[in-house]
């Protein structure tokens, strides 16, 4: 079964996230649990966490089809030890949010290397950062998220994501998010069912359909292999409706919270409409 919604905003106080979510006939929703662009935030006290469980529960929506997302300012690849360092401070306590919302999953960009060190001493950095995280918390899973390799950016090639995967010392608190416009202007064609068929074999082949804990539902505005990260409305961009076809009738993706990222946020109840309409009775 799909579970199809979008980020929703949680400003005004995470807890108004799952009645943003109902607004729109989400069956699954993402968000933020502190503002993404800053690096501190006020703990969240007992309040909040009851209210957002209240208002979880009320949406029917269940903890496992909940992807928060990670601040854009975290970077577990920093070359430098100091930022680095930060980020992954900054990273535990985003786990530590999720615990406390009773949330299983967090997702989040793997890093950067910003031309200061080789892609490969990069990943090892991330999966230290990662390791590192492990032993500091619990029960929240590391969802890491595939991205289009735009500017110094990880994550564009399975290979760097199985190498997370493999190099992670606990494989049932680590999952992978596939971001469709990411996973297109990587280079991984899903337009045909024979190009959808074939980069999902690799995608099982380098990592596996088991660690598949989240999809980000995108069309995208650049073509195939840009390596450019500009999210289009879905059937409305360069992979177009099929792609979704298949996705929404795949029964390996079943399960797991898929995620609108589309511009225009005025039609996201449409679009979670569309894509239910493509499952075949």
């Amino acid at each position: 079964m799909k579970f199809v919604g979008a980020h929703v905003s949680a400003s005004g106080g995470v807890f108004n996230a799952p009645s943003n979510a109902m607004k729109i006939g989400a069956k699954a929703f993402a968000l933020f649990t502190k503002n993404q662009r800053q690096w501190l935030a006020k703990p969240l006290d007992d309040e909040i966490i009851s209210k957002f469980k209240t208002n979880l529960e009320l949406s029917k929506i269940l903890p496992k089809h909940t992807l928060p997302h990670d601040s854009y300012l975290i970077n577990l690849g920093h070359p430098e030890v100091e930022k680095r360092e930060k980020s992954l401070i900054a990273f535990i306590d985003e786990l530590d949010r999720c615990d406390e919302l009773g949330l299983d999953r967090l997702n989040f960009h793997p890093g950067s290397h910003l031309k200061q060190i080789s892609e490969e001493e990069c990943l090892e950095h991330i999966a230290n950062s990662m390791n590192e995280a492990i032993r500091k918390t619990k029960n929240v899973k590391l969802v890491i998220e595939n991205t289009a390799g735009q500017g110094t950016n990880l994550g564009y090639k399975l290979e760097h994501l199985g190498y997370l995967v493999e190099n992670c010392i606990d494989k049932d608190r680590v999952g992978v998010c596939i971001d469709t416009c990411h996973f297109f202007t990587a280079g991984y064609d899903i337009r045909t069912l024979k190009t959808y068929e074939e980069s999902m074999k690799k995608f099982d082949t380098i990592i596996g359909f088991e660690f598949l804990a989240g999809m980000h539902l995108n069309d995208s505005k650049p073509d195939l292999g840009s390596r450019v990260d500009r999210h289009e409305s879905i059937g409305k961009g360069k992979i177009g409706l099929e792609a979704f076809r298949f996705i929404m009738n795949d029964e390996r993706i079943d399960d797991i919270p898929m995620i609108l990222e589309t511009p225009n946020s005025d039609i996201w109840p449409q679009e979670i409409e569309l894509l239910y309409s493509l499952i075949k009775n």
